[in-house]
């Protein structure tokens, strides 16, 4: 049975009362810095050196909640002028473990730029914490087609016609270049929130990095995408969210989902 919990707070201060070893697996979403310029939360910095600092205090803290085989992915992005991103992976790399830096492309591009190209993707940098992590690479394959299939198999250098009919039907090892549209114009998904991620990206990283039962931890839990990706895929999350207005939507969302699926059910016997 899963279990969520939702903490209306600030990130790191209610980050430093969570126990150690905690969560499988951290999905953090934080402000870009200056990267959504009409938006308050990021930009309240003075300076990139103060946002970099605070960042450096909050994943030491989510670094410390992580189970010792879990996985931390962060977000970030590029702005038009600021890039201050690739100075935070330096810094969080030379303090914790690298372990992949993943490139969501967005499949779309946006903000066209008139003196380069347009962006279309953002980077997810992930970070480990001890030698051996959790990582179900079977989870997220990448469905063949059946004309794919019946080309694979003519491959001569494959005897055992079984095994590898077996492989091809689970699909493809996903890269770490992950192809998931981003949410535009008449999304179903969409809420408001400027910054609100696809469900199935989300479940994406939920699903190669726990197994059902495990708890996600999203210390900036925004419109509650991570709470309802882990419901649908019976992980528990932990979510954090400072804003009353996104915690709101947070929870309408969870609540309407649940309702949605309980509805839905078949009836046991």
């Amino acid at each position: 049975m899963t279990h969520h919990r939702i903490i209306h707070g600030d990130a790191l201060a209610e980050l430093k009362k969570l126990p150690t070893a905690c969560a499988q697996s951290v999905i953090a979403d934080p402000p870009y810095f200056n990267v959504l310029e009409d938006e308050a939360w990021d930009t309240q910095w003075k300076t990139s050196a103060d946002y970099l600092t605070w960042c450096e205090a909050w994943v030491s803290e989510t670094m410390r909640v992580l189970r010792e085989d879990g996985l931390c992915f962060i977000f970030g992005q590029l702005g038009k002028r600021e890039h201050t991103f690739l100075h935070l992976m330096s810094r969080l790399t030379q303090q914790q473990t690298f372990h992949d830096l993943v490139i969501w492309d967005r499949a779309v591009g946006y903000d066209e730029r008139r003196d380069s190209f347009t962006p279309q993707y953002e980077m997810i940098l992930v970070l480990r914490k001890g030698e051996e992590v959790k990582f179900i690479k079977d989870a997220v394959r990448i469905p063949y087609d059946e004309a794919t299939i019946a080309l694979y198999l003519r491959d001569k250098r494959y005897k055992n016609k079984t095994a590898r009919l077996s492989h091809l039907q689970k699909g493809k090892y996903a890269t770490n270049i992950l192809r998931v549209p981003s949410l535009k114009g008449q999304s179903k998904e969409k809420c408001g929130h400027p910054s609100q991620k696809p469900l199935q990206l989300i479940e994406k990283l939920i699903l190669c990095s726990t197994d059902p039962g495990d708890t996600v931890l999203d210390p900036f839990l925004g419109s509650g995408t991570t709470a309802l990706a882990a419901e649908r895929t019976g992980r528990c999350c932990l979510g954090i969210e400072k804003d009353p207005n996104y915690l709101q939507m947070a929870q309408k969302r969870l609540q309407t989902d649940l309702f949605s699926t309980s509805k839905n059910e078949t009836p046991r016997s």
